[in-house]
């Protein structure tokens, strides 16, 4: 196989972006596309070598996992290595637990499946661990696992049966990508199947390479494809961002952009002799290991800070991740990759025993939870205990579009269910601890909350969500329900509105702050005793860092300071007064705070389980703010 300078360029041109993204540089708001450059580089390549070993009869299924050992793992269990201690150093019990989860899952090429099921890629609490990015790796170890057999079961019949075979499989692969990127938006971006389309793209030129070593293209021809190739790439990073479903059908176009360039970009061209310059080669030499610093210096440095850090640190971070780059391309990288310096047997050895340690350490933060009982004092754990959300919101928290229908929903204890809690995710813990106050009077309460679901009464299920259809469907059936008297609205004000940006204001964030106060009224007209409980003072980081900076007393630790928290909330306050005056208005902030600080832990218990949801120990402290403001109100009218 002929060595091409241009591709070591792509390889630079793939790694800066994803790098600038994860940085938080908005002008990158598309660099996450990277990666599917990456891929068609390594179908290219993966491909390219196999061919030409089958068609030389060489080939190897051991060595091939060799060399892909040989490439992946040195760099990669060197970073995990590394992680490991300032992890223990910095990160708090859930932190620390889904970091070594993370180190067991990498060991064993499953860290996509693992973040899958954590959160979205471009969630806020992904920015935060520090192996994300090696979900990227398991996929690609995933298809090396299975590409290969594929070509071995396929060889006898002929190139042109293993290509049908490989259209077919990338067509699927493209369609499901498609329909899961509006429909299971997380699964699209981790897994496999919806990720196998873009590596076979490379595999498709290799396949044309191996059918014509040579083009006969006019060079005229080849700078007009891989200009093509390289502004796809260039457009995509510019244009695209987190809102962009993917990896559909926008996926094509880096993917086809990267295609354009390894189809055309040769020296006679200018993008190619650009992608071979020196600048350009030495990036992409490196760009593997860069890959795999960039994301835990970014992440502990996040962690680290109270604040999310400047954009110069970021930067400084960046060159960072490039010297430690080199240092690991010239003397891990390199060494590892010569055969006759360190043996199979080695290298295979090696590989089992480091993948077994990483795992029992994975293990061992699993059943530890976060090696908290080694890391933490007796009163920390005590706190931390209290940091937990309700037990019911596997159970009764909905979301979908096959979500739960509102007779389905929730009922807590057995009585007469008078009381409902409506809202979105931050009604959860509030309905848990209201019930559990309820419990002593007989009264039961039934659950309606739908998961990441803004204000949406009045509107259409334009995202297709489910969440406007069951607001609709929801807000109706409890004002027909005459059982239910006290209906206690739960959602986070604190997003309704932005403050900063007054073109948001005029289209979606006011039409949320409509429906919020349409729901509001409906409910009153329906002579329900509602009551408005607004949005908890925000921490401006996971409860569990200020949990884990104290060591003893824990009588009033502060999350975020009261005039930050105000200010940050001013615009929303200046609402209230769109609201039906008939609703009673519970503010956590008057019973969260002081006159200068509000609290992420009072008297021991931890009153939030994240950032911003309060825990069951915080909703305890609300709902019996909103029984005894209940029950003044009904006092009220009695007396009348």
């Amino acid at each position: 196989m002929i060595y091409r300078r241009e591709i070591d360029g792509l390889r630079a041109l793939a790694v800066v972006p994803v790098i600038l993204f994860h940085a938080g540089f908005e002008t990158f708001s598309g660099g996450f596309v990277g990666v599917d450059v990456f891929f068609v580089i390594s179908g290219y390549l993966i491909t390219s070598i196999i061919l030409s070993e089958k068609e030389a009869g060489n080939f190897s299924l051991v060595r091939f996992y060799e060399r892909r050992a040989r490439r992946i793992l040195p760099a990669l269990f060197l970073v995990l290595a590394l992680c490991i201690p300032f992890a223990w150093l910095w990160l708090q019990p859930k932190e620390m637990k889904d970091f070594s989860e993370s180190v067991g899952a990498v060991a064993l090429f499953l860290s996509n499946q693992l973040f899958l099921s954590e959160s979205g890629y471009f969630d806020t609490a992904a920015e935060l661990k520090p192996l994300l990015h090696t979900w990227s790796l398991a996929v690609e170890e995933q298809y090396y696992l299975l590409f290969p057999l594929l070509i071995m079961a396929t060889w006898r019949f002929g190139k042109r049966s293993t290509v049908g075979l490989l259209v077919v499989i990338a067509v699927l692969s493209l369609a499901l990508a498609q329909w899961a990127a509006y429909n299971k938006p997380e699964a699209a971006f981790f897994i496999l199947p919806t990720r196998a389309w873009e590596l076979a793209i490379g595999a498709f030129t290799a396949f044309h390479f191996a059918r014509r070593q040579e083009t006969c293209l006019s060079n005229g021809l080849q700078q007009a494809g891989s200009a093509a190739g390289l502004l796809l790439i260039v457009f995509a990073v510019f244009a695209f961002g987190k809102g962009t479903p993917f990896p559909g059908l926008y996926a094509l176009v880096p993917t086809l952009g990267a295609a354009l360039i390894v189809l055309f970009a040769f020296p006679s061209t200018l993008v190619g002799a650009m992608l071979g310059s020196k600048a350009f080669v030495g990036i992409g030499l490196i760009s593997y290991s860069a890959y795999l610093w960039h994301q835990p210096l970014f992440a502990f440095a996040r962690q680290r800070s109270l604040y999310e850090p400047g954009q110069i640190v970021f930067a400084l971070l960046a060159l960072a991740a490039v010297m430690l780059a080199y240092l690991s391309w010239r003397f891990i990288e390199q060494p590892f990759r010569q055969g006759d310096r360190i043996s199979r047997t080695t290298v295979f050895r090696l590989a089992i025993f480091c993948s077994a340690c990483f795992l029992g350490f994975g293990l061992w933060g699993h059943l530890s939870n976060g090696f908290a009982s080694i890391r933490f004092n007796e009163l920390q754990n005590s706190v931390f205990a209290t940091a937990k959300s309700s037990p019911k919101r596997n159970q009764c928290h909905t979301a979908g579009r096959d979500y739960l229908r509102p007779e389905e929903a929730c009922r807590y204890q057995t009585g007469e269910a008078s009381w409902a809690v409506f809202g979105n995710s931050h009604g959860v813990e509030l309905a848990y601890g209201l019930s559990e106050l309820l419990k002593a009077n007989g009264k039961g309460l039934r659950h309606f909350t739908f998961s990441n679901c803004p204000p949406s009464f009045g509107r259409s299920d334009e995202d297709r969500s489910g969440c406007a259809r069951w607001t609709n469907e929801t807000v109706e059936y409890i004002a027909n329900d005459r059982s239910i008297q006290h209906v206690v609205i739960s959602y986070r004000t604190h997003e309704l509105l932005s403050p900063h940006d007054p073109q948001a204001r005029a289209g979606g964030d006011m039409a949320r702050w409509k429906s919020y106060v349409d729901t509001v009224r409906r409910l009153v007209d329906a002579n329900k005793n509602v009551i408005v409980v607004l949005q908890a003072p925000e921490l401006v980081k996971h409860i569990h860092y200020f949990i884990g900076l104290e060591r003893k007393n824990f009588d009033f630790v502060s999350g975020v300071s009261k005039d930050l928290w105000m200010r940050s909330s001013a615009f929303v306050q200046s609402r209230i007064a769109d609201l039906p005056r008939e609703a009673i208005i519970i503010d956590p902030t008057n019973l969260f705070c002081t006159n200068t600080e509000c609290a992420a832990v009072i008297a021991g218990k931890a009153l939030y389980f994240d950032k911003h949801h309060m825990s069951v120990a915080g909703s305890l402290i609300v709902a019996a703010e909103i029984m005894k403001r209940a029950d003044a109100k009904d006092e009220s009218k009695q007396l009348r």
